[in-house]
């Protein structure tokens, strides 16, 4: 490829700041090799823009709105490994999480470094390049593309004279706005206290001062004159923390219960996993009419649901909603929200629903299946759901296929494909493990209702003795079905 002309004739300094504006025609898939070869070195490693990012408003009537409810960001990665289309691609995805937490992405930068800058994350040069972005185009916060030391966090913010986030207090933000019940309240309020427990940091020496109130007397709640205000924050941090924990606890014990139950009567469980925006809920709904949230955001479901279902033969199961993965998913996170996510580790089938619409759906089921491995759920039976194949490329679906040759292939808005999903679920949900052969007496009707409700009917025939069924059941309906076998 080659560079347009003004930025051959570019000074030095101009050339270590790459700008693509949005109407360039230039082919950017050949700009880097995957091994960093095709430019000099200078050229490597200095910033250039991510095109097509900005999310700016064009309608003049939202300037008033823009200007009083959401942030103006400027979006910095390090590229580190892989290809160029999958760190633009998690750029893409950067810029749809700032968009969710409510912010107007003004511009996206990416550098190609070995690894990130161990003291200002792109280096102190870049950093400075990065301020004069942010000066040009009024933004008011930075978010970068990982997760900060608290040591990168304060040297950046230093440089660019503007707050400065990362990836993971992105989700974590998102997470807080969409959080509506007690206890994924309580999940999100515990994980941004982990997060935040390492970075406490204060303006000035206010934090490094001795809490001592008039007349040398320590104020109340503190240990003593000798302890600092940073300390007695972290302090008080780690005693919320506790009680959060402790509430979580005792949540976690109700959900326990609920799922205890349901495995006493050998309910199969069916767990709906997936990346975030992958169309779960809207096949949840399609599946049992739930009525669960659908909108189009990262994020929008936090708290799990859990719906009962009947299959065509007349067996029952319950399907459950849960939280979506995202790449790099903060372990804050996955910790938080442990509880929640026992749902799916407890499951009998995982329908691990992908979108088939997304630019890189096998980095979304690679990124799924990590937070998977974590939660201690890979030996879960998977089933794999292609969602949203009605705008989905051709090509993308093809490869898919060849991906995995199992996959079912569905439009939860179309409802194209649910008919198969529906008899691939009457195949991979599990069977009651019992087979009988009983005469039930007209009189025990209430016996006949529960096989039916709880079992699988093979055959049924009425005679002038009673019912004569058989049937496959769980061991515990078996037990009591033992006094009618024939």
């Amino acid at each position: 490829m080659t560079l347009p002309a003004d930025a051959l004739d570019a000074s030095t300094s101009d050339r270590s700041l790459l700008t693509l504006a949005d109407g360039d025609s230039a082919d950017l898939s050949g700009f880097f090799a995957d091994s960093g070869d095709g430019l000099d070195l200078a050229d490597r490693a200095s910033l250039r823009r991510i095109p097509g990012l900005a999310t700016e408003l064009v309608d003049v009537t939202e300037v008033e709105y823009r200007q009083l409810r959401l942030e103006q960001v400027v979006l910095i990665g390090v590229w580190t490994s892989g290809t160029l289309q999958s760190a633009e691609d998690s750029m893409t995805e950067l810029a749809a999480l700032a968009t969710t937490a409510g912010s107007v992405v003004l511009d996206a930068l990416m550098q190609r470094r070995d690894r990130p800058d161990a003291a200002t994350y792109v280096g102190s040069g870049k950093a400075r390049e990065l301020a004069e972005v942010v000066a040009a185009t009024g933004a008011d916060t930075v978010v970068c593309d990982g997760e900060l030391t608290p040591g990168q966090l304060r040297q950046l913010e230093e440089i660019v004279k503007v707050k400065v986030i990362d990836r993971t207090a992105l989700i974590l933000d998102i997470f807080a706005q969409h959080a509506t019940s007690k206890e994924g309240k309580a999940q999100v309020e515990l994980a941004q206290l982990q997060y935040m427990l390492p970075r406490l940091r204060g303006w000035g020496e206010s934090m490094s001062r001795a809490a001592a109130g008039g007349g040398g007397r320590a104020p109340i709640g503190t240990r003593g004159p000798g302890e600092t205000k940073i300390e007695t924050d972290r302090r008080r941090l780690r005693a919320r923390m506790a009680k959060l924990r402790r509430e979580l606890a005792a949540m976690s014990t109700v959900r326990e219960t609920k799922r205890s139950a349901r495995v006493r009567g050998e309910v199969p469980s069916v767990a709906i996993a997936g990346y975030t925006n992958a169309g779960k809920s809207s096949l949840l709904n399609r599946l049992t009419g739930a009525g669960v949230l659908v909108e189009d955001a990262l994020f929008a479901t936090l708290d799990p649901t859990v719906r009962r279902a009947t299959l065509p033969d007349g067996r029952v199961f319950t399907l459950a909603d849960t939280v979506g993965f995202v790449r790099h998913l903060p372990h804050q996170i996955v910790e938080a929200f442990r509880s929640t996510l026992e749902e799916v580790a407890d499951a009998d089938l995982i329908l691990h629903v992908v979108d088939g619409s997304a630019p890189d759906p096998a980095g979304q089921i690679s990124a799924v299946r990590e937070v998977l491995a974590d939660i201690e759920a890979s030996n879960v039976p998977e089933l794999i759901v292609v969602n949203k194949i009605d705008a989905a490329e051709p090509t993308m679906l093809a490869g898919l296929r060849q991906l995995a040759p199992d996959a079912v292939f569905v439009s939860a808005r179309s409802g194209d494909g649910l008919n198969t999903l529906v008899d691939v679920l009457c195949q991979r949900v599990p069977h009651p493990d019992v087979e009988v052969k009983v005469l039930l007496p007209y009189t025990r009707g209430d016996l006949v209702s529960r096989v039916h409700a709880d079992g699988e009917v093979i055959n049924l025939e009425h005679t002038a003795d009673g019912t004569r069924l058989a049937a496959r059941v769980s061991s515990a309906l078996a037990a009591e079905l033992e006094a009618f076998r024939v």
